[in-house]
């Protein structure tokens, strides 16, 4: 009897534990999941922030890929120019070489650059020339939006593409007119902005909505456990430097930058007509409609025959047209879309009209236009 006993409650207490282990996995497939995401992810502190950075300068050292000088006059131009900074006169002298291309130099000055601090740049080929591969950028300074110069590049030009051409075939793969520069610039300016003395600071949504700016005033001031945080509109929320943070801003805005923060957005189904992709956001809701859909085909056949006479007739040779028109409209009865609580249910709904994406594009729209489709309908 102690054996059967100890058997029976052996099976009881697996049986408990797959039970356990099967409600368990049945709520962590049920259960909602939430697209909560850092405030870090859906926001920007003001003022942290990359500047562009724009110069002009040569590439040379080609292998008769460069700019034709007669077609580029400010190849020709700078070309000189540069020269005769070195010492070099080539005034009322006519240049003919095709190893030089004028580029411009396109880079991005990441927030707090040092002086010293090296950055990538694009290179991109400004006249025609045909590939920039084995070139050398001399050195571009880079200026921002205000004209002063925050950079410079120099570098062997790395490119993704390339071409080849010989008399009657050309092969080209990539973009080989257009280059990178892996450390290429080197940054002479830095950029005065100092994050430890401000007493006021502003967070910028990447995608405003006035849900989540509150959310984010009402996790940061939970955190501080004050109220510090204020949203202003949709894209902007305030926050006033505690006292306890005096002095000690990176700390507190490394504390903010690890909150959880549900975004919340407007229901929207972007549509891009080209490609035929359509993208819904969760909130998308339908009231019910029934729907038809239906594809009208015009089908028109040209058979034209010749017309011969016989001999000695003394007739002519003509073309007799032969014409066949068909139409032929195929389509479904209408289908029923239900009352929608969630994008599953929409998207099963208008899948079981059995249409295609560039089809159930023109039924969205409709659908919208009836004034049963509760979402914004943006086309790419």
């Amino acid at each position: 009897m102690r054996n059967f006993g100890n058997r029976f409650s052996e099976k009881l207490c697996r049986l408990v534990y797959a039970a356990a282990v099967t409600a368990i996995c049945a709520l962590s497939f049920t259960a909602p999941a939430e697209a909560a995401s850092r405030i870090k992810d859906i926001a920007d502190f003001e003022g942290i922030r990359e500047n562009q950075l724009i110069g002009y300068g040569l590439v040379v050292g080609l292998n008769g890929t460069g700019d034709s000088l007669n077609n580029s006059p400010f190849t020709q131009q700078s070309l000189q120019a540069m020269l005769e900074r070195l010492g070099v006169n080539t005034r009322n002298v006519d240049l003919n070489t095709n190893t030089v291309a004028a580029v411009m130099v396109t880079a991005n000055l990441p927030p707090f650059s040092t002086q010293g601090t090296r950055i990538d740049v694009n290179v991109s080929a400004l006249g025609d020339a045909d590939s920039l591969q084995g070139g050398t950028l001399l050195v571009t300074p880079l200026v921002g939006a205000d004209g002063e110069v925050y950079a410079i590049a120099q570098g062997s030009v790395a490119i993704g593409g390339f071409s080849a051409q010989a008399d009657a075939a050309s092969v080209v793969r990539g973009v080989p007119t257009a280059g990178r520069i892996a450390n290429g610039g080197l940054v002479e300016r830095e950029l005065e902005f100092k994050l430890a003395s401000l007493t006021t600071l502003r967070l910028a949504l990447r995608n405003p909505d006035l849900t989540t700016a509150r959310r984010i005033a009402l996790s940061i001031n939970e955190l501080i456990g004050m109220p510090t945080a204020e949203p202003l509109d949709p894209a902007t929320v305030r926050l006033d430097l505690p006292q306890q943070y005096d002095g000690n801003i990176v700390d507190l805005l490394t504390d903010i930058e690890q909150l959880i923060v549900e975004p919340d957005l407007a229901a929207r189904i972007v549509i891009d007509e080209n490609s035929g992709i359509i993208v819904m956001g969760q909130d998308v809701k339908v009231s019910m409609v029934a729907v038809a859909q239906g594809n009208l085909t015009v089908t028109i056949a040209e058979t034209p025959q010749v017309s011969q006479p016989l001999p000695f007739a003394n007739g002519e040779t003509a073309i007799v047209p032969r014409s066949e028109v068909n139409v032929n409209e195929d389509g479904t009865k209408l289908a029923i879309v239900p009352e929608t609580v969630t994008l599953k249910q929409l998207v099963d709904g208008l899948n079981a009209l059995g249409i295609g994406p560039r089809d159930m594009i023109s039924i969205l729209q409709a659908i919208k236009a009836s004034g049963a489709l509760q979402a914004d309908i943006e086309v790419l």
